[in-house]
């Protein structure tokens, strides 16, 4: 698991490499050639979707995803683990849900292109299913780790994806 992980930060760092050389060849081009690339527009904002759909998908532990918590912090423990159950049930059926019309969709863009690029808009989009496909496994594993009594906070199981395992919390003497 670790080496898969490894894999996935390895590319999320390549797309977030490559955004930034693209960064600077566009302000060069800019400001010092006073010639601007188009392409380097657009293709700055294609890395820069896919490494946000990359990280949000593969790289972002559950417990970092945008929450809610005024509530949970201060629930109950059973409390805690019905929030993380219906949340995580909640967000696998909804990416579950979403997924034919989203597979759908991006079948329907292998017409339309980028305009500089000319690159199918179904390849760059195609990291929005994955995100789905990650968000549904994540969600399911989250709340059937909230029915065997694990939570997010205590660092293992579906919320944190091949990452270590938290500290335990200091126990009060």
């Amino acid at each position: 698991m670790r080496g898969t992980r490894w894999m996935a930060q390895a590319v999320g760092v390549a797309l977030f490499a490559a955004l930034a050389l693209t960064f600077v060849v566009q302000v060069g081009a800019r400001l010092v050639f006073s010639r601007p690339l188009p392409w380097t527009d657009e293709l700055a904002v294609l890395l820069y979707l896919a490494s946000v759909l990359w990280a949000g998908a593969l790289l972002v532990p559950w417990r970092e995803h945008v929450a809610m918590d005024l509530a949970y912090t201060g629930a109950p423990r059973g409390a805690r683990r019905a929030m993380v159950f219906v949340g995580g049930a909640a967000v696998a059926g909804l990416a579950v849900a979403a997924a034919p019309a989203t597979l759908d969709y991006l079948l329907d863009l292998r017409r339309d292109t980028t305009p500089v690029l000319g690159w199918s808009l179904a390849l760059v989009y195609a990291p929005f299913a994955l995100l789905l496909a990650a968000m549904a496994l994540r969600g399911a594993g989250v709340a059937l780790d909230a029915l065997r009594g694990r939570l997010p906070e205590d660092g293992s199981g579906a919320a944190q994806p091949g990452g270590p395992p938290a500290a335990a919390p200091p126990h009060a003497p």
